[in-house]
């Protein structure tokens, strides 16, 4: 699976452009604040319906401009061509586009156009909070497990409902029975689909991380929100006074986190800048390994500013894992000399300028 065709009005300060990437390596190089990352923006959007810098519309449309648009055509593994379109007004209306029909949700546009994003804010799955560890977790379930996002949306039903009688108490006990009844059954499932993965990716993650880095006291282990000795039954009964004095559920798949450890401690407080950008790197190409043994599509890498806080032997490392996934890869620097070579002479290189908003192709 590979974008063909990306055009994008409006984002940011690119100017309006149309351009035909590479399937697998492109590289997009220029001075800071040329609009580099604004491309790897737009082509988040297609996938995601949302920037990965800002929560904010404003910031992302063009000044003056009502409103942005990104149009993509997908070919997908078994030949066939998919057309994508997000545009999102300054007002927050936003329109999703698939093959000249109304979609219901970015859900339908991820199941398309996979997106795994590198950038510097990438350090906030090590530092971060669990929700942003549960995201990536969440990203590869939903990837390789169909039947996961129903179980997601049951739980996230059963959660509001039980929050709602928490913070107001305004179902009887035969509906908190229920909805109690429902949230430990969503749970279960979800868990079990979390569990499974975990399982799955822990062997690739180790495999990748050894050909980037050597770090044998690192462990990655998951924890489901709640004991794993006691039903969650059992744990919503004992805590339900703490819960109605809180207003909300404190056990639960929602409270779920991926535990990143070196020997007793975390490993964000031991693992240097550089050693934290592989690891988190190892992480998310082991997802991508991951979808391509579930599915035939493969998904798209955003790489913003590769060469940051990475030595050369560590860059090229790094460079031959991406294209050993066989994926294709959008990588912006500021010097292309960096990444101009090394790649292996079949692989398809695509090199584009950018300079003050305007994306020029150049060649290899």
């Amino acid at each position: 699976m590979s974008l063909t065709r990306v055009s994008v009005t409006a984002v940011r300060n690119l100017h309006p452009v149309t351009i035909s990437p590479s399937p697998r390596i492109n590289i997009l190089f220029g001075a800071n604040g040329s609009g580099k990352t604004s491309l790897l923006e737009a082509v988040h959007l297609l996938g995601l319906a949302r920037s990965f810098r800002s929560t904010r519309l404003q910031p992302v449309i063009q000044h003056e401009q009502v409103g942005c648009t990104v149009f993509g055509q997908v070919y997908q593994e078994d030949g066939r061509l998919s057309n994508l379109g997000v545009a999102r007004e300054r007002e927050g209306e936003f329109q999703i586009r698939i093959d000249g029909q109304n979609a219901r949700s970015a859900a339908q546009l991820a199941e398309i156009l996979p997106i795994q994003l590198i950038n510097p804010d990438s350090f906030r799955l090590l530092e971060g909070s669990p929700k942003v560890r549960r995201q990536f977790l969440d990203w590869g379930v939903f990837h390789v497990e169909p039947r996961f996002l129903q179980a997601w949306q049951r739980l996230q039903k059963a959660l509001r409902q039980r929050n709602s009688w928490l913070r107001h108490g305004k179902l009887d006990a035969v509906a908190q029975a229920a909805w109690d009844r429902e949230l430990c059954a969503a749970s279960d499932e979800l868990d079990g689909y979390r569990r499974s993965y975990i399982q799955a990716l822990k062997p690739e993650f180790e495999a990748t991380l050894a050909q980037l880095i050597e770090l044998p006291e690192l462990t990655l282990s998951y924890y489901r929100g709640w004991d794993k000795e006691r039903d969650l039954q059992d744990v919503l009964s004992a805590s339900l006074q703490r819960d109605q004095h809180l207003g909300h559920t404190q056990a639960g798949p929602q409270r779920a986190d991926l535990r990143l450890r070196l020997g007793s401690h975390s490993a964000a407080d031991i693992l240097s800048r550089g050693q934290q950008k592989l690891v988190v790197c190892a992480l998310r190409i082991a997802q991508g390994h991951l979808l391509n043994q579930a599915k035939k599509g493969r998904c798209v890498y955003l790489v913003d500013d590769l060469p940051s806080e990475l030595d050369d032997q560590h860059r090229q490392a790094l460079c031959r894992l991406l294209e050993d996934l066989q994926c294709q890869v959008f990588i912006t620097c500021v010097d292309q000399e960096l990444l101009q070579d090394g790649w292996r002479t079949d692989t398809p290189v695509a090199m584009f300028h950018v300079e003050q908003g305007r994306i020029t192709p150049v060649g290899v």
